[in-house]
């Protein structure tokens, strides 16, 4: 049977081996296209291979764009407990820090206060101390009324309660009682990333009534990968799901987790709801604010699929070569769906069960065609 003449097919492209579903068998030692009598179209026909089509389940993956953030949970703002002068920064945004490294100091009246309360307590105690023992030996002698022996004993509490406050308001600015130093060094509470920093030396903070806080240091051992799935896709996609993430940052790469989370509320502006994919950041890899996309199975659905390389573009139209009997070749216009996964692309239209078409060695047909 005479193959249809197509001049200028394609530009020869890679081949591909294998196609899911599909069995292969090498293309009969005679094959040839058009005139293919010549040695080197048999010479040729032995490099292509064929495989038959069937239709099988396809996957329909939902594509959406996300970021990685932070765990809020996880995330601490870091407040001045005084307010002053910021002398210096010790921490710069991206920096690690532990806990009870200090990443700020500040000099603050208020540390100067809190000292000066602390050395009145402590010798108003001794004071009222004294005057106890003095009250309790004339008591014992009959020669101090009951309620001025009472008397000196409240005192002396009310001096120790005092001395307590006093050591409790320097341990909450974490100041050394026998420190003569105006001085407060601000520590972080928890050990993470800097993300960033509000203030610069010389500044002056107004303590916890502050709206901006010194730094911003986060736990990134575990973060989230944060999407918006729309409204129409909700059905699709439950929590639980597998989901696959690539990064930008990290091409050719794929992290696998599960939808911890879908908001249960819906942004009135977009139409979507917040996703959320909790990864274990192994390595510290993942940084805020990276950005990616979320790829989850939505559907399956039937049909063809086949090796890209098998596939032959001439201008818009594209074509396969189609098994046409006694190893000869015919080329077919077909319809593409999407790409799909391992190097594969859906045929939509021009292919029907149970025909076997050239999955390698195309080009090499196309090439007779051409010079015939």
């Amino acid at each position: 049977m005479q193959i249809v003449k197509q001049t200028g097919l394609i530009i020869l492209m890679a081949l591909s081996l294998g196609l899911a579903g599909c069995s292969k068998r090498a293309a009969p030692e005679h094959a040839h296209a058009q005139r293919g009598s010549s040695s080197n179209a048999e010479s040729n026909s032995r490099e292509v291979v064929t495989a038959v089509v069937e239709p099988r389940p396809l996957p329909d993956y939902l594509e959406i764009p996300a970021h990685i953030a932070p765990d809020p949970t996880r995330v601490v703002r870091v407040y001045s407990p005084v307010g002053g002068r910021l002398v210096a920064f010790k921490v710069t945004p991206g920096e690690r820090v532990k806990t009870g490294e200090t990443v700020a100091v500040l000099e603050s009246s208020d540390v100067s206060a809190a000292l000066t309360a602390y050395t009145k307590a402590k010798t108003d105690l001794e004071l009222k101390r004294e005057a106890l023992r003095r009250a309790s030996v004339l008591y014992n002698r009959g020669a101090l009324a009951l309620k001025d022996f009472q008397q000196a004993q409240a005192d002396f509490a009310m001096a120790q309660a005092g001395l307590e406050n006093a050591s409790r308001q320097l341990a909450i600015l974490d100041v050394n009682p026998n420190d003569s130093s105006d001085e407060i060094h601000v520590a972080a509470p928890r050990s993470g990333v800097v993300l960033q920093i509000s203030a610069a030396a010389g500044e002056y903070s107004k303590s916890l009534d502050s709206s901006q806080p010194l730094c911003v240091i986060a736990d990134l051992r575990d973060v989230w990968a944060v999407g918006n799935l729309l409204e129409s896709d909700l059905s699709y996609v439950k929590v639980g799901d597998p989901v696959e993430l690539t990064l930008v940052a990290y091409p050719g790469e794929t992290l696998r987790g599960r939808i911890s989370l879908i908001s249960s509320t819906v942004d009135p502006t977009t139409r979507t709801l917040r996703l959320r994919v909790v990864l274990r950041n192994e390595g510290d890899e993942l940084r805020p604010d990276m950005y990616g996309t979320l790829k989850l199975l939505r559907a399956s659905r039937i049909g063809f699929a086949v090796p890209a390389a098998a596939v032959m573009r001439e201008g818009p139209a594209s074509f396969v070569f189609v098994e046409a009997g006694s190893g000869r070749y015919e080329p077919r216009q077909v319809t593409l769906g999407p790409t799909l996964g391992d190097g594969e692309v859906e045929i939509t239209g021009g292919l029907k069960p149970s025909e076997r078409i050239v999955i390698k060695g195309a080009p090499l047909l196309e090439g007779l065609l051409s010079n015939s």
